[in-house]
């Protein structure tokens, strides 16, 4: 695992890490339930200018303006291969892909976690997702698992 004083970048899966993991339908297509808290703790990981990134196999509206909401631009939605946008995110950035850490929940996430210098999930992710992590949050996805890392990380930042 590397140092979290080493990452450069937060890489977050959506579905069941930025939220509680079920799509609502509706007449207008689907909904999404995130966290205030996890929108939080973004909002000032951004504001002191930490990269943090959106990777999805899916791409609904709503996750496109909750990231807008958030100041998040680095956006790869609709995006079976996660790994893969992991590796072309950290290149953008000009990072070595040990200093991302990558959240997520399920077994389409397992690679970009390997991948990543540091691999997180929220309390309810798969059981092999949570056996190949580094950090296991004690919150569940879209209920503060998100806030519970970027602390972590806000608590290795430079201060001053």
């Amino acid at each position: 695992m590397t140092p979290l004083s080493e990452i450069r970048l937060l890489a977050l899966d959506v579905d069941g890490v930025l939220t509680d993991g079920y799509l609502y339908y509706g007449a207008r297509g689907v909904t999404q339930r995130f966290c205030a808290g996890d929108g939080a703790g973004l909002v000032e990981l951004r504001r002191l200018g930490f990269p943090v990134a959106l990777i999805s196999f899916r791409d609904f509206p709503a996750t496109r303006r909750r990231a807008a909401d958030l100041g998040i631009e680095i956006l790869c939605l609709g995006s079976p291969m996660k790994e893969e946008a992991l590796r072309m995110i950290c290149r953008h950035l000009s990072i070595e892909c040990r200093q991302a850490l990558f959240m997520g929940d399920g077994l389409m996430d397992l690679p970009a976690i390997r991948t990543a210098g540091v691999g997180a999930c929220p309390a309810d992710a798969h059981p092999a997702v949570r056996a190949s992590c580094d950090i296991v949050t004690e919150q569940a996805g879209g209920c503060g698992a998100v806030r519970e890392v970027v602390n972590l990380i806000l608590g290795e930042l430079p201060h001053g």
